[in-house]
């Protein structure tokens, strides 16, 4: 019975070079010249350090132009509010992996909505969706392309 599993992850040597490749240019332009600005990457988030709300801002747009160049979808990235304190800035950065429960049941509900035969089960943070046959399988994936939730989807592990 063919089946595949739906995933929404980042690839982390790709974000890690992301934040090097933003770092190095935060280092190299003359407006961020003794800010001591920085990005600092976690297992899950990113810290933006530097002087002033307006070059987190453009800390923000430099971090996801890299971001992007890499290949890495921007919607997985949370701001939270900025720390603004007499000379210092940061902000956090969350990157959100994984398919939350309330977003995987409203994907299930979806597809079963859909009138398409096949089977979907949650599974920690992925979905596992099998049918029959393989058309059944491409019309889901092209459902959830189509009207998905706001996420960056993968579609892994096709199996026949």
């Amino acid at each position: 019975m063919p089946s595949f599993d739906v995933v929404s992850e980042v690839d982390h040597h790709e974000l890690k070079n992301g934040v090097d490749q933003a770092n190095r240019e935060v280092s190299t332009r003359f407006d961020f010249k003794g800010t001591g600005s920085k990005f600092d990457l976690t297992d899950e988030s990113i810290v933006m350090h530097t002087e002033s709300e307006f070059q987190l801002q453009q800390m923000y747009d430099i971090l996801c132009t890299k971001l992007v160049k890499r290949g890495i979808d921007i919607v997985c990235l949370e701001k939270n509010e900025a720390v603004i304190q007499a000379r210092t800035a940061t902000q956090d950065i969350k990157v959100n992996e994984g398919i939350d429960t309330p977003t995987a049941k409203s994907m299930v509900k979806m597809i079963k909505q859909s009138k398409v035969r096949v089977q979907t089960s949650i599974q920690g943070e992925q979905l596992r969706i099998s049918g029959k046959k393989r058309d059944d399988l491409q019309a889901v994936i092209a459902l959830l392309k189509d009207s998905g939730p706001e996420l960056p989807l993968q579609y892994k592990n096709f199996r026949n």
